[in-house]
């Protein structure tokens, strides 16, 4: 009896061991995952962080680029009220954040919408009033616009392949299991559904 009682606690304790054994391992990898999350979840905001210093750039630019082709377009009113209208909305959402998901997808429908008012406006112009390519201001604005329409482009594909991987861990068993405990969700891509409007706006006149 008292070596099936030896054996019983030395079993016992073996079980206990190893029970907390994997305890540890757990603990060891939910905190490692946390950490990974709280990484990738940083290094989005990072990279949505650069890539609004260039909407910004195009924000500023936009009221000066309106203003030079009014001077040869007085009566196109309805495609400036447009741009302008867009600019402010795109602006807005940038104020209320776009840490949410909610918020980034407003973002995203903002943005979309400037793009587009953008490149109507320049379109128009350059086949009604040709007159404009002989203007240095609104030529070097065109060449500011182009620029920073390049570099926003390389930027939301940056932004996008960081969404990639941070929806790909958040979903993923098991990070999934530490994801849905830290309330992370899914992120859009910063995408133009828009076939057309994958072009960024064409702001060259020669």
């Amino acid at each position: 009896m008292q070596f099936l009682s030896l054996s019983g606690g030395v079993i016992g304790g073996i079980i206990g061991g190893v029970v907390g054994l994997i305890i540890v391992i757990i603990a060891i990898w939910y905190i490692a995952t946390h950490n990974s999350l709280i990484a990738l979840k940083n290094d989005v905001e990072e990279s949505f962080s650069a890539m609004d210093v260039h909407m910004k750039k195009r924000y500023d630019l936009i009221p000066n680029l309106v203003e030079t082709c009014k001077g040869y377009a007085k009566h196109e009113s309805e495609t400036f009220t447009r741009v302008t209208a867009a600019r402010n909305a795109a602006m807005a959402a940038r104020s209320g954040g776009g840490s949410s998901v909610a918020s980034g997808v407003d973002r995203i429908s903002a943005e979309r919408e400037l793009n587009s008012s953008l490149r109507t406006l320049l379109n128009f112009v350059q086949e009604q009033y040709p007159q404009l390519k002989a203007d240095s201001q609104f030529n070097n604005l065109s060449r500011q616009l182009e620029q920073i329409e390049e570099e926003i482009a390389r930027s939301r594909k940056y932004y996008n392949a960081k969404i990639k991987i941070f929806n790909n861990k958040i979903e993923q068993f098991p990070s999934s299991i530490v994801a849905n405990k830290m309330k992370l969700e899914r992120r859009p891509f910063f995408e133009i559904e828009d076939e057309a409007e994958r072009v960024a706006p064409k702001v060259k006149f020669d």
